[in-house]
């Protein structure tokens, strides 16, 4: 560049005889030219590179995570536990609410995380609300969004409901039971009876079109259609389909296997688990499910 410069001084002072204010005002043009060309050659910075390495839970489950969210995860449990103290000093029980939310296979995020706010409202309704708070995974307290504006995606959103669920004993000693969405919980969102669930579900997605902008963007990406949230909500929709979920489930089993194996817990202090809002039988309690994150991250 240092080159370049002296080459433009020699070149103004040939090319321009003339001196004077009329000289300088011509340079300096020459000058921005010159500067102008050279950055337009100078090529963009390449984007940052995403590190991503395999991160563990203290029940061994683990994750590969984009290292940049590593202090906002931290962050996030921390601030979590502390809302789970709050809630634990006033002498209530404390429950988490597993359920699907992303907009996959024909469910939408937007609804779903109503669902989420609706059935947590309901199960401190059903236990008392001076009695049960229950941790609501969609809430804008648990959103994971990097000060890049990066988004969080499944690793770092798994390695931090493992933490938050495992606790710091690795015993889910925060929670009091898990509570994992069924069929009628989204069936009380939707007002469906069991007569013309489809044609509900139909009505309320043409409803929702017509004034919801987030929904129509991702139908023209073609991420969901009518017919595939219609579908979704009266036959999948549940944890059976989620791949969150599906971590999460294998997540209070290993909870529970370590409990079973302390003294202080014991079979009979293990960590409830509902479904659909019953509690599930002795064999489903106790087996592992298909896991729904890759785990770590893959070697090149």
């Amino acid at each position: 560049m240092q080159a370049a410069s002296h080459a433009l001084l020699r070149f103004t002072r040939r090319a321009l005889p003339f001196s004077g204010p009329r000289a300088a005002s011509a340079a300096a043009l020459t000058a921005i030219a010159f500067a102008a060309s050279a950055a337009a050659q100078t090529p963009p910075a390449a984007p940052a590179k995403v590190v991503q390495n395999t991160q563990c839970a203290a029940i061994k489950m683990c994750y590969c995570v984009n290292d940049e969210f590593l202090p906002l995860i931290e962050e996030k449990v921390k601030s979590l536990r502390a809302m789970i103290g709050t809630e634990r000093a006033k002498g209530k029980a404390i429950g988490y609410f597993s359920v699907p939310l992303s907009t996959t296979a024909g469910g939408y995020f937007n609804v779903n995380a109503e669902v989420s706010a609706k059935a947590k409202e309901r199960i401190e309704e059903r236990f008392g609300k001076e009695q049960v708070w229950v941790l609501n995974p969609a809430m804008k307290e648990a959103d994971l969004t990097a000060p890049s504006g990066a988004r969080g995606g499944h690793g770092e959103y798994m390695l931090m409901w493992t933490r938050v669920l495992e606790g710091a004993n690795a015993l889910g000693e925060d929670f009091d039971f898990v509570y994992f969405a069924g069929p009628s919980d989204f069936a009380a969102f939707f007002g469906l009876t069991g007569k013309g669930d489809m044609d509900v579900l139909a009505k309320y997605y043409d409803e929702r079109f017509e004034k919801d902008a987030a929904l129509k963007r991702e139908v023209e990406r073609g991420r969901l259609s009518k017919s595939t949230f219609r579908n979704y909500y009266a036959l999948r929709a549940s944890v059976a389909f989620s791949n969150g979920a599906h971590d999460e489930w294998n997540i209070v089993r290993l909870i529970n296997e370590r409990r079973r194996a302390d003294p202080k817990f014991g079979n009979a202090g293990q960590l409830p688990k509902l479904f659909d809002g019953k509690a599930v039988s002795a064999g489903e309690f106790e087996n592992p499910i298909n896991a729904g994150s890759p785990g770590a991250c893959k070697l090149p």
